[in-house]
């Protein structure tokens, strides 16, 4: 009897105690911004704390889970039945999106550790004129240098458009020159003259059956600024775009009689002298019923050049093509690069060679 007194008072003395500690209650725990503009800069809401307990609240540190929110808070002691605040501040500043941070209360409270929470969603500020158009060409600003059409299938054509823009004071006369040889491109411009702080377009549109290449394929456009036409890489738009053969329209039987494609996986051109020019030939071999017809050899290193057969391969057949191994200017050290042999096997339209050599 005298131990359950004893432990009943032990019970009581902890909870006179605990009655005795400070108690913080806050008013809401968590504040939404909603919608807040990355240009308006930052944005603060208030917490708003009630010590309900018996004894004076001490907040040690308020701590936030980001660098980007910035916590104040009452330091002074908070006497029981008084209110402090902590005062919470976000940077949106290169932070598009929603957000949610956490802020954690640690005081001397019969709760020792409180949380806090803010959210909202940060809209991103537009964008300075200057930075659409990152790419300078005299006095003339462009959205980018290198255009990638994609892919386009033989018979098909794409267009594509970029924009330019006069960021300067006066007016100025743009233009586009391309070569003569690149007919399959037809560029143009939606305004030649072009005042302070207007923009407009190159037009371009690609004609991929005039084109006689298949697969990838770079063509260049140089921007004429003013009177003058430049010729040079600082004013060269680089089109790019991959051509490949339109098998869709195949039936099965079709499928069935088209040729097949074969070769070997490497050629290796062994130990060769540096400054050397060496030849090989890659044999390539129809399996199928059709006429093979070899499209382009394509060799993305200036150091090799193949050249593909000029006549179509019947069934059961083979025919050479030509690669050329240049060694000038390569230091000494193995070498593994690959050509791509398009041919007009649907099943199989580019197929992959490996070309090795060793420069001692």
């Amino acid at each position: 009897m005298k131990r359950i007194l004893s432990v009943f008072s032990f019970a009581l003395c902890a909870i006179a105690m605990m009655a005795q500690e400070p108690v913080i209650t806050f008013t809401t725990s968590e504040h939404d911004f909603g919608k807040i503009n990355e240009a308006d800069g930052r944005v603060t809401t208030v917490f708003e704390f009630k010590n309900e307990g018996m004894t004076p609240l001490v907040l040690s540190n308020v701590r936030a889970s980001c660098g980007c929110t910035t916590p104040k808070w009452t330091r002074e002691p908070i006497e029981p039945g008084q209110s402090g605040q902590i005062t919470v501040t976000y940077n949106p500043n290169g932070r598009p999106g929603r957000f949610q941070k956490t802020i954690t209360v640690t005081s001397n409270a019969t709760e020792p550790t409180k949380k806090l929470f803010i959210k909202g969603e940060v809209i991103p500020k537009p964008a300075k004129p200057i930075n659409q158009y990152p790419v300078q060409m005299g006095e003339l600003s462009l959205k980018a240098k290198t255009i990638n059409l994609g892919t386009i299938k033989k018979g098909g054509k794409t267009n594509y458009e970029l924009e330019y823009a006069n960021h300067t004071d006066h007016v100025l006369n743009v233009d586009l020159a391309t070569r003569s040889e690149d007919n399959f491109l037809i560029s143009q411009t939606t305004l030649n003259t072009l005042n302070p702080n207007q923009t407009g377009k190159f037009i371009f549109a690609f004609d991929a059956n005039v084109c006689k290449l298949y697969g990838p394929v770079e063509v260049a456009a140089y921007v004429v600024v003013g009177d003058k036409q430049v010729i040079s890489d600082e004013y060269k738009l680089t089109l790019k775009a991959d051509i490949t053969e339109d098998f869709s329209t195949l039936s099965v039987e079709q499928r069935q009689q088209a040729p097949i494609v074969n070769t070997a996986a490497t050629i290796d051109f062994g130990k060769v002298v540096a400054g050397k020019k060496i030849k090989k030939s890659l044999t390539v071999l129809n399996e199928g019923t059709n006429a093979l017809i070899v499209r382009r050899i394509y060799s993305a290193n200036n150091n090799i050049i193949a050249t593909a057969p000029k006549a179509a391969i019947k069934s059961g057949k083979k025919a050479d093509a030509k690669i050329e191994l240049n060694t000038i200017g390569l230091t000494p050290g193995a070498y593994t690069r690959e050509i791509t042999v398009i041919t007009n096997d649907p099943n199989q339209p580019r197929k992959t060679v490996k070309i090795t050599w060793t420069v001692e």
